[in-house]
């Protein structure tokens, strides 16, 4: 994640056009985009400021300078919190270890009460800590080896994975966005650091969303789901932030009731339990 902060406020100087923001563009360009010395200008601070700010050579940065810069760059909230972290970067001490992310047996439990509702939890490098019965009949994350339960890694790694979403263009730009953001609050986790190096290495498709740096938090919306079994889902889907571990995301499909899909996930979990028993 070096260099994270130039490359995040490149990227986002890259999308604005002079005219956007009352400049004239003199004609053509070298680069896309506001330059530099014109973001400096809107935000109010000097050229060489912003220049070693982006260079990350600057001294901690107030939040009224980030915020000028947010402004300027028309940053959602999403991408204006995101700034305000990779701007700030974790000391230089070593972190320790993380131990291994558990769910408490509580929440198995609660995840085993939605009998009629996909569910499952995610820990912070996306990875699948537990599940219940229909969201592994959806998922099959039990015929998964363990380090396979990953929702990056499925989705850039696993080839079936463009079969199972008809949408898998739209899956993997929000799993990167997700990702991004995830591993800008966690800069100095070794173990995420290393899943976005294997996904670079191994995906080309990884390697170009990566490299957009476009950030987003998942919270909610509609992924469709062509199941081997029950055929075409569509899922609308809510993820709640565990209160006692807001490092654990609940991911719950919420299909609506009497739907063709609500239908079909009740056959599902009859055809799964059988199989079970």
């Amino acid at each position: 994640m070096d260099g994270e902060l130039g490359e995040f406020l490149r990227s986002r100087r890259a999308r604005i056009q002079p005219e956007e923001v009352g400049l004239p563009s003199y004609g053509r360009r070298r680069v896309p985009g506001l330059r530099r010395e014109e973001v400096a200008q809107l935000a109010g601070v000097s050229v060489d400021y912003y220049i070693r700010l982006e260079q990350g050579r600057g001294p901690s940065v107030s939040d009224a300078v980030l915020d000028a810069i947010a402004r300027v760059l028309r940053l959602d909230e999403t991408e204006h919190a995101y700034l305000r972290t990779v701007a700030r970067p974790p000391g230089k001490e070593k972190a320790p270890r993380a131990a291994a992310p558990r769910v408490r047996p509580g929440m198995q439990l609660l995840l085993d009460s939605m009998e009629r509702t996909p569910a499952f939890v995610l820990g912070r490098r996306m990875d699948v800590l537990a599940w219940n019965a229909l969201g592994d009949a959806v998922n099959g994350f039990s015929r998964m080896a363990p380090g396979a339960r990953n929702i990056a890694r499925q989705a850039f790694l696993d080839p079936a994975t463009r079969d199972l979403y008809p949408d898998w263009a739209a899956v993997a730009a929000q799993t990167v966005a997700q990702l991004r953001l995830n591993a800008g609050h966690h800069r100095d986790d070794p173990e995420l650091s290393a899943l976005v190096g294997e996904l670079s290495v191994k995906s080309e498709d990884f390697r170009r969303l990566w490299a957009d740096h476009q950030v987003a938090l998942c919270m909610y919306g509609v992924k469709r789901l062509q199941h081997p079994v029950a055929g075409l889902l569509t899922l609308p889907y809510e993820t709640l932030t565990v209160p006692a571990d807001p490092e654990q995301t609940i991911v719950v499909y919420t299909p609506e009731a009497g739907s063709e899909t609500a239908e079909r996930l009740a056959l599902l979990g009859s055809w799964a339990s059988t199989r079970v028993g």
